[in-house]
């Protein structure tokens, strides 16, 4: 699934329409990259979360919720429930045309459920 679009970024995934149609947004449907600098930032920052680099693929396919971030409405966050509740961050370069994966973190069960509760972050409910 990972190819190579340059020196720095790994296709890692494709923005689903599904996505829009659940957030009721109307995003284009990009590549999902991945920059080399990923894995560094992860263990520099969230250093906790590098267990779940592996299956980025698992979250990108099967999230368990979905949501934007009302700061960044060009973004998205999915959220997949582990030992941890595990959130991604995308967000989209519009210059390039594609998403990059900008973070990756542990959410807690309470940040979870006020997310939820306020509609931020949505059951993502698969066929």
């Amino acid at each position: 699934m990972e190819t190579a679009r340059n020196d720095n970024l790994i296709k890692i995934g494709e923005f689903k329409q599904e996505y829009n149609q659940l957030l009721n947004t109307s995003l284009p449907c990009f590549e999902i990259m991945q920059s080399s600098g990923l894995i560094k930032h992860i263990s520099k920052r969230h250093s906790s979360c590098v267990q779940y680099l592996d299956r980025i693929s698992d979250i990108l396919e099967n999230p368990d919720y979905i949501g934007i971030n009302p700061k960044e409405h060009d973004s998205i966050e999915l959220v997949k429930v582990y030992d941890d509740n595990v959130l991604i961050a995308i967000k989209l370069d519009c210059d390039n045309g594609y998403y990059y994966l900008a973070s990756l973190y542990n959410i807690s069960g309470g940040k979870m459920e006020n997310r939820l509760n306020s509609g931020r972050l949505k059951k993502y409910l698969t066929n």
